[in-house]
């Protein structure tokens, strides 16, 4: 059963916010918080994460973590970066950021600034209601590889070409695997728990692996 949005997460707008006042909100609002914010032509969506939304992306994340050990990639997990343009005038913090790729890029950062240096190579953003800004888009204007987008029951994949996305069966990360049907997975650990779906989703990965290279 999917959770309805009404008690994954809650989504506010404000609008004719210009992107000065984006910056200071985010200033006065500090790091140590739970909610989640996007600009984009004068728009502001705060998003609420609740129990479902917050289960969901650290579930996709232990995925993501044993995908990257399982193809002997480093990663950086930058979880909500705060990412931001100045010359775009654009914002957004998704649910995961990921640096694989590009992970000896930032590997020692601290503070990871978009004006100087590369987006994450993979972004999850988990939508069980409908964002109030196009996320499509924000990401693809600054530049991230890959999206994705988790609505409570469908993992899309969208890659980004020439400056636009389009949905892809896989991700260029992790080709062989068909990372589509992590959602089985998700709803598997409802039944075992966690440790024993991550535990499954392993074997399943190097069972893909291992059908690929033969």
């Amino acid at each position: 059963m999917v959770t309805t949005a009404k008690f994954a997460e809650t989504r506010d707008v404000l609008q004719n916010i210009s992107w000065q006042t984006f910056k200071a909100m985010l200033a006065d609002m500090g790091s140590e918080r739970n909610k989640r914010l996007a600009y984009d032509n004068g728009i502001v969506e705060i998003m609420t994460p609740l129990m479902p939304h917050e289960n969901s992306n650290r579930l996709i994340e232990g995925f993501v973590l044993v995908l990257c050990e399982e193809f002997g990639l480093e990663v950086k997990s930058a979880g909500s970066l705060t990412m931001m343009r100045d010359d775009l005038e654009q914002g957004g913090e998704p649910d995961s950021s990921y640096y694989i790729q590009n992970e000896f890029l930032v590997r020692n950062k601290e503070n990871i600034d978009l004006n100087t240096d590369p987006p994450p190579d993979i972004v999850l953003e988990v939508e069980y209601s409908r964002p109030k800004i196009d996320k499509l888009s924000l990401y693809a204007s600054m530049g991230v590889p890959e999206f994705w987008r988790y609505n409570g029951n469908v993992l899309r994949i969208y890659t980004l070409n020439s400056g636009q996305y389009s949905q892809s069966d896989r991700s260029p990360t992790f080709a062989p695997v068909l990372v589509t049907e992590i959602p089985q997975f998700i709803q598997e650990s409802k039944k075992v728990g966690q440790i024993a779906a991550t535990r499954a989703f392993r074997t399943w990965v190097r069972q893909q692996i291992s059908t690929a290279r033969q």
